[in-house]
């Protein structure tokens, strides 16, 4: 039998702490709690869980430079949640290093279906050795850079490739457009939004079944993009 995942949950609320940390372990999930960064640091450094969810608002160290020290040294996903619901604060979390962002207040359920998707990427990131993704009847090939709807080959260009590989190969979480650009292009294209929207309407054109209803790429409003867990209904 494999074991519970372990989560640790970093919030300074009591209130949250006593919701969420049985909740979590009534799913089957091994919980550890901290109220502060420095007690979250080091509970990392003694034993780095399956999975972080952060509060930004703690009270010795703001939560977006805790994630920036977790992401220096340990490659955990990381749920951000807090109260600060604005767009760049989304924005910067996510640049960051956060995989993803729940706005308090939020339902538990909503909350237990981002720890489950943010679990399942680690497992499939675990067992990608063979360099090959599966998505509904998409095929991605890592290694041999190739692209296959059932047995036909998509042909792509090797920026669509890249940008394709890019979000794949972290399916699930949101990528910045900052991220995305300098990923692609490097970091002089940070500010040219225009290179990654037209690349990004090119690649649905061939990769998506109907491209004005993706299924596979899809869009953050004024955030990036991500890969779909799960193939949408077309």
């Amino acid at each position: 039998m494999s074991r519970a995942s372990r989560i640790l949950l970093v919030d300074d609320e009591i209130s949250i702490q006593r919701t969420l940390v049985p909740l979590l372990r009534s799913r089957g999930y091994e919980v550890e709690a901290a109220s502060t960064a420095a007690d979250a640091l080091a509970a990392i450094e003694a034993a780095v869980p399956d999975l972080v969810i952060l509060d930004l608002g703690l009270p010795d160290l703001d939560g977006l430079d805790v994630c920036t020290r977790v992401r220096e040294r340990w490659d955990v996903p990381i749920i951000v949640l807090s109260a600060r619901g604005a767009e760049p604060q989304k924005v910067a979390a996510l640049d960051r290093g956060a995989d993803d962002y729940v706005t308090k207040p939020f339902g538990p359920e909503e909350l237990l279906a981002r720890v489950r998707a943010a679990l399942r990427r680690t497992l499939a990131a675990d067992e990608s050795a063979a360099g090959k993704l599966v998505r509904g009847d998409l095929t991605i090939d890592f290694d041999r850079h190739r692209v296959y709807r059932e047995d036909q080959e998509i042909r792509l260009t090797p920026k669509e490739f890249d940008l394709l590989a890019l979000l794949a190969g972290r399916a699930g979480q949101v990528l910045t457009h900052r991220t995305i650009l300098k990923a692609i292009w490097g970091p002089n294209a940070v500010n040219q939004p225009e290179h990654l929207r037209v690349l990004m309407g090119q690649l649905r054109k061939k990769v998506e079944p109907d491209p004005t209803r993706p299924r596979y790429l899809l869009t953050e409003p004024w955030v990036g993009y991500r890969f779909a867990d799960a193939p949408a209904d077309a």
